[in-house]
């Protein structure tokens, strides 16, 4: 059987095509650190976060930026159609610091997606999202909802500002 080599040329790119396809489909699932968020942050009554009764809750506290000795702990909520804060007012965060990000929702399933960063989260009601991500440069990053969250949803928008640390003011504590 003869094969011409016009075709046997098709079937070693086809192979090579295979191969680095497969490659690409590994390096995506280990390669930039892409991990799903567990429930490590625990669990809050969305009522209580409703009402702003951050007292009440052993796991979450008032959104805000919280300066601790493990880095900076940023404790946001999620509601149609904002983040509080990062909506009105700026998230700022250190660079070359750890920030570990705490988010909920009171209401619907929201995301928070920070542009220009591999920080992607679904924020679930009941549930909250905690993940930690160190910012190497300063910059601004704007957070956006990626989940349909209702009618006003293309006008959830927010922003982190990463500053050098001397700038830092050190948030609420």
């Amino acid at each position: 059987m003869h094969v011409h080599r016009f075709e046997k040329l098709w079937f070693g790119a086809s192979l090579v095509l295979i191969v680095a396809f497969l490659a690409t489909i590994v390096y995506g699932a280990v390669g930039p650190g892409v991990a799903m968020v567990d429930d490590s942050g625990g669990t809050v009554d969305p009522s209580v976060i409703a009402d702003g009764n951050y007292d009440q809750v052993e796991n979450f506290r008032e959104p805000g930026v919280y300066d601790t000795e493990d880095g900076v702990d940023v404790y946001v909520v999620a509601r149609q159609y904002l983040f509080q804060p990062g909506s009105s007012e700026p998230i700022e965060v250190p660079a070359g610091e750890p920030v570990t990000f705490h988010v909920t929702s009171p209401d619907v399933t929201h995301g928070f997606n920070l542009a220009g960063t591999n920080v992607n989260s679904m924020v679930i009601p009941g549930q909250i999202a905690e993940f930690t991500v160190t910012f190497e440069e300063t910059g601004e990053h704007g957070i956006v909802c990626h989940e349909y969250c209702g009618s006003g949803h293309h006008t959830m928008e927010g922003q982190v500002v990463v500053v050098e640390q001397s700038e830092f003011d050190g948030g609420d504590s």
